[in-house]
């Protein structure tokens, strides 16, 4: 049985069988683990404040720790995972995930609970950067890679979802230490089931190659680069504990850039990059999650500080927003892509999700949720049209070899974005904030003026990336049929 792809080839359908869903089932339960464990966690943040005795700037540590192991790491596990075997390393970093998450439910002190969160970072960038590059070769078929990658965009929006609401529940119902251990039975389940549901894989051996001076280039880098974003709404973009950092990352990211047309067996092959569907897609996303990742953050402090709301009435305030994410990732995207093609199905979410950044950019300060935040919470539907849009644009150049590489680049420009957007959108909120209160305004409206302006920035950047699909993303340009007398057709430019 044979299939057509959106771009009108037709495509060879494998045999779906019981063992592929179970595979399927199994990587995105490893991504619904890290997912809710990164909203979870923020909806805890007051209660471990509190116990544990930290400071503003110590419990931004809680999270930006987490995200410095993560971002850092993801596209050196990606490529790892090409030549030890994907299945290895997602096996690997679930159990690192899984211990560590014991770890830091068992925390007590400061110190113990952030080598804990850098810990998970480890294992969720482990886990993280391959489980893309699974889905791609278990389902090669355009059609089904799309269903695929539709559940697992789902899987996404279901553990924010979630998370959000069983960090209130849990955190009221008990304490924060169950915000971690809830990721126990998880793991658990993750591993009993991955040996006999994933494909095992050789991968191409240590022989086929990963630069080592590529490797630390880039990794050392990103993680200067992160520990200064990360950092920079405590310390202020100006101080040196801001700029050392981020601008030594910057150069030693360059140099890998720099380093890997001349490496023999380069980290990054740039060819991969040629694609322009692979470079649109992850420029597009930088852009988009560093607009968006700062939704949750704002709306829920919005909701918190001026409207009076608790964590758990927070946490169900912005549940629409999830469901209706994951609702059109599963069951709509889908069929939109398969007929219209990713690119019109991407514009079409970036739109919606600039309507709704430009409704929040004008919240007011005694807002009723039905008439000023459902609106938002339903156009947030947008991103369950975006994203899995951008995943398959991403992975288009991905091939058996280099799947994991690919996932891990995909993984990597989401968490610069997050980390970028959260530190930047932060950082204006809180010097809007203080220059109104100086200006006399009361507290509510003063945040409420912080946030304006964030969401304002956050739509200039999506505005940004729907421009860039524009650009780079256009539709490629159909294939001729071959000339009599030839066997094969020129490839065009993805």
């Amino acid at each position: 049985m044979s299939s057509r792809t959106p771009s009108g080839t037709p495509s060879r359908t494998p045999a779906r069988t019981p063992r592929t869903h179970l595979a399927l089932g199994v990587v995105a339960a490893g991504t619904l683990m890290i997912i809710l464990d990164g909203s979870i966690v923020t909806v805890a943040m007051p209660a471990i404040q509190r116990d544990l005795d930290l400071g503003p700037s110590g419990l931004s540590w809680v999270v930006n720790t987490y995200l410095v192991a993560f971002g850092s790491l993801l596209l050196l596990a990606g490529r790892l995972g090409d030549l030890l075997g994907r299945k290895r390393m997602f096996v690997a970093g679930t159990g690192v995930f899984t211990a560590a998450s014991l770890l830091a439910g068992l925390a007590t002190t400061p110190a113990a609970l952030l080598t804990a969160r850098f810990l998970q970072g480890v294992g969720s960038a482990m886990t993280a950067a391959v489980g893309l590059g699974i889905l791609v070769t278990l389902f090669p078929d355009g059609r089904q890679r799309g269903r695929a990658i539709a559940v697992f965009s789902f899987t996404g929006a279901a553990g924010a979802s979630l998370g959000q609401v069983l960090g209130g529940v849990l955190t009221d119902a008990l304490d924060w230490h169950w915000t971690f251990l809830i990721n126990l039975p998880i793991g658990a389940a993750v591993l009993a089931l991955a040996g006999p549901a994933l494909p095992a894989d050789r991968g191409l051996g240590l022989r086929a190659g990963a630069d080592a001076w590529s490797a630390g280039l880039i990794t050392t880098g990103l993680m200067a680069a992160l520990y200064g974003i990360v950092g920079a709404p405590a310390h202020g973009w100006a101080s040196p504990l801001t700029l050392a950092p981020a601008l030594t990352g910057a150069a030693l990211v360059t140099a890998f850039f720099l380093r890997q047309p001349r490496a023999r067996t380069p980290l990054l092959p740039p060819a991969l990059l040629r694609v322009r569907a692979v470079a649109g897609a992850n420029l597009v996303q930088l852009l988009t999650v560093a607009a968006l990742f700062a939704f949750q953050v704002l709306v829920a402090l919005y909701l918190q500080n001026v409207l009076g709301h608790g964590a758990t009435a927070t946490g169900l305030a912005m549940l629409p927003a999830a469901v209706s994410i994951g609702a059109v990732s599963l069951l709509l995207s889908p069929r939109l892509i398969g007929r219209y093609g990713e690119r019109a199905v991407l514009r079409a979410g970036l739109a919606l999700l600039l309507a709704m950044l430009v409704l929040l950019a004008r919240v007011p300060v005694h807002g009723g949720y039905v008439a000023d935040l459902l609106p938002v919470m339903l156009l947030a539907a947008g991103f369950g049209l975006v994203l899995p849009s951008l995943t398959q644009l991403a992975m288009s150049g991905a091939g058996e070899a280099d799947a994991g590489l690919a996932s891990g680049l995909f993984n990597t420009t989401q968490q610069l974005g997050a980390a970028l957007g959260v530190a930047v959108l932060s950082t204006l909120a809180a010097a809007r904030t203080d220059a109104l209160t100086r200006g006399g305004a009361d507290r509510p409206e003063a945040l409420t003026g912080g946030y304006h302006l964030a969401f304002a920035t956050g739509a200039g950047l999506l505005a940004l990336a729907l421009l860039t699909t524009l650009l780079l993303l256009r539709r490629p340009a159909p294939v001729p049929t071959p000339a009599e007398g030839t066997d094969t057709l020129p490839t065009p430019v993805a």
